[in-house]
């Protein structure tokens, strides 16, 4: 799996994961992907770091090196840095997006279980009427259908059905 920023023609910022860097082209080139802010289908990768982490600091820092290490930050960064998740400003903007997203997929789909990648496969082959479906699909499946060119996209919640 591969983590993406992305970015839409209206300039939300937003992440998605993929199977592949292929799986991401072969949705966006099939118009599959969209901003969860504005439903914009323009929607192109956006320039990210990467995240490293290191799993023991280096014990031969020298005195030179360790003079030389910004320390300062400024007020700005450091109360961006301790801010909460839910204090963020566009938490609740996208808490709201994830619901709103949420209701209509549970309006105007259909919730098929675990037999989401036959169904899916099947109206991909043309044995089954198109319609909208959602459900349950092993992460290997998923890949497959992917790979395979089925048009779909992870959603990023759980159906309510499921739910313990």
């Amino acid at each position: 799996m591969i983590r993406y920023t992305l970015k839409c023609s209206e300039d939300h910022s937003f992440e998605s994961w993929f199977a592949s860097a292929s799986a991401f082209e072969t949705l966006q080139t099939a118009g599959q992907l969209s901003c969860p802010r504005c439903g914009s289908d323009h929607v192109a990768k956006s320039l990210m770091a990467p995240r490293v982490s290191t799993a023991r600091k280096s014990d031969i820092a020298t005195d030179a090196d360790e003079a030389q290490t910004p320390v300062a930050q400024t007020a700005a960064q450091r109360d961006a840095d301790t801010q909460k998740p839910s204090e963020h400003p566009d938490a609740q903007d996208t808490q709201a997006t994830l619901s709103a997203m949420r209701d209509h997929v549970e309006k105007n789909a259909d919730y098929v279980g675990a037999d989401f990648t036959k169904q899916a496969r099947a109206m991909n082959d043309g044995d089954a009427p198109a319609r909208s479906i959602y459900g349950e699909a092993k992460l290997d499946e998923a890949k497959a259908m992917i790979e395979d060119g089925v048009p779909i996209i992870p959603l990023p919640f759980l159906p309510k059905r499921k739910l313990n």
